[in-house]
């Protein structure tokens, strides 16, 4: 294959430390970065950037998303999540196809890719269908099949079919891009020998387990009043947690929950705006930090959120904390970047190829343009990004070595094509309510 190369000089990076540069990719890596910006001066690349006034940052990682629920996006606001879900979300779901998730996914692609985000991680339906989408968008995701099985047998194998057909169609394509995992939906929907089992085939397969987890003071109760335990009690009891398994929420923990989370190694998705837009609660992020758990950022799903932007989710991160502990100097910025950065990297098992700009790393790139009035003047790049930035700042997206937008144009996707796409199954998915 071709060596393909891309120069961005004149870029503020944040790396190592954060200095005016010039950094070169060579296909899919990141291939030299000179403070100097003199080594790296010349015009030989195969694509040139001058990135005057922008700053280079590592590529955002979405650790909890439900792509495919774009399609739903403002379909039921404001009511709680027990009548959001029975009575809106999974009687539309319920007449899901896959070209109805390719549709959404495809949306979600472009909406993530427009906000600086190339890592996501997702669980929802017709996954094979949301692979192909990710494919063509460019980006990096690990996919999996939301698994429930409410106790019925039946329901259980055929969980464990498709999850095996998506594994078999969809693991490690795109160029290593896409990769797959289990999805058990969470305790409450998932019997014992569900989870027993998802646990068994992924130390058999070495893949990774993504879950909700005591999103709700109501999740907590249920599973107590059926296990006996608080949920991660129960995980921990039936040996499901791990450092492979990544949890999405953690809301309502307890010390002993919090400390069980640390001695397994276990990773946490925070989604702060869905999290309150439904009332679910504050997850005590701050505190998990302190204890050394790896905590990285989500957004949900656009149905519950409404929007797939990370970086507005990092200024959401921070100010909540900080409102609920009283304490202006808890997650300050940089911890909150980290989380959106190397600690998404680190939950879902990329830390040693993406989540920070270093030579030998995934050219795994955003360009945030801070030649706006809100971004001036210029002082501090991680604050910006994390309390003055938007998704509407992102002027270039590189993933995988590859330009997926540049001057906010999409380059892997039909943007206008795609809006009419998703509008269309939308429209044809209410219509069978």
């Amino acid at each position: 294959m071709e060596t393909k190369t891309i120069l961005i000089k004149n870029a503020i990076i944040i790396g190592d430390e954060i200095k005016k540069g010039s950094l070169i990719t060579d296909n899919d890596k990141i291939a030299e970065i000179d403070y100097s910006n003199s080594k790296l001066g010349s015009n030989d690349a195969d694509e040139v950037i001058d990135a005057e006034g922008k700053v280079l940052s590592p590529g955002l990682v979405n650790t909890h998303t439900h792509l495919s629920m774009s399609l739903m996006r403002g379909l039921a606001d404001d009511m709680l999540l027990d009548t959001w879900l029975n009575d809106h979300i999974w009687p539309v779901e319920a007449n899901l196809q896959g070209e109805h998730c390719q549709a959404g996914a495809m949306l979600a692609c472009a909406e993530m890719i427009k906000s600086g985000t190339t890592c996501f991680n997702d669980m929802y339906f017709f996954m094979d269908h949301v692979a192909d989408a990710v494919d063509k968008a460019g980006m990096r995701g690990t996919l999996s099949h939301g698994m429930i099985d409410l106790g019925d047998g039946d329901k259980r194998k055929a969980e464990f079919k498709e999850t095996q057909r998506i594994i078999d169609k969809c693991h490690n394509t795109a160029d290593g891009r896409i990769k797959v995992a289990f999805g058990p939906h969470s305790p409450y929907t998932c019997s014992m020998e569900l989870l027993e089992g998802v646990r068994k085939q992924a130390d058999k397969q070495g893949l990774r387990i993504h879950i909700h987890v005591s999103e709700t003071k109501k999740e907590v109760e249920d599973v107590m009043e059926a296990n006996g335990k608080r949920p991660f009690e129960y995980l921990d009891e039936i040996g499901i947690l791990g450092p492979d398994v990544l949890a999405a929420h953690a809301v309502w923990l307890d010390e002993g929950e919090m400390d069980i989370i640390k001695e397994r190694g276990v990773k946490l998705s925070h989604n702060p705006a869905s999290n309150m837009k439904l009332a679910s609660g504050v997850s005590p992020v701050s505190k998990l930090l302190e204890n050394g758990v790896c905590m990285s950022l989500g957004t949900d799903g656009a149905a519950s959120n409404n929007n797939l932007d990370l970086l507005e989710e990092m200024k959401i991160t921070a100010l909540l904390q900080k409102v609920t502990t009283l304490d202006p100097t808890v997650m300050p910025a940089k911890s909150v970047f980290d989380m959106a950065t190397i600690g998404g990297a680190a939950a879902l098992g990329l830390e040693d190829e993406i989540g920070t700009i270093e030579v030998g790393k995934k050219a795994d790139i955003i360009l945030v343009d801070m030649k706006s009035s809100s971004l001036t003047p210029l002082r501090n790049p991680v604050s910006h990004l994390v309390y003055s930035a938007n998704g509407a700042d992102v002027d270039t997206v590189i993933c995988n070595g590859e330009m997926l937008m540049k001057n906010r144009e999409l380059l892997t996707i039909d943007e206008a094509e795609v809006i009419s796409m998703a509008e269309e199954a939308s429209e044809d998915l209410l219509s069978k309510l």
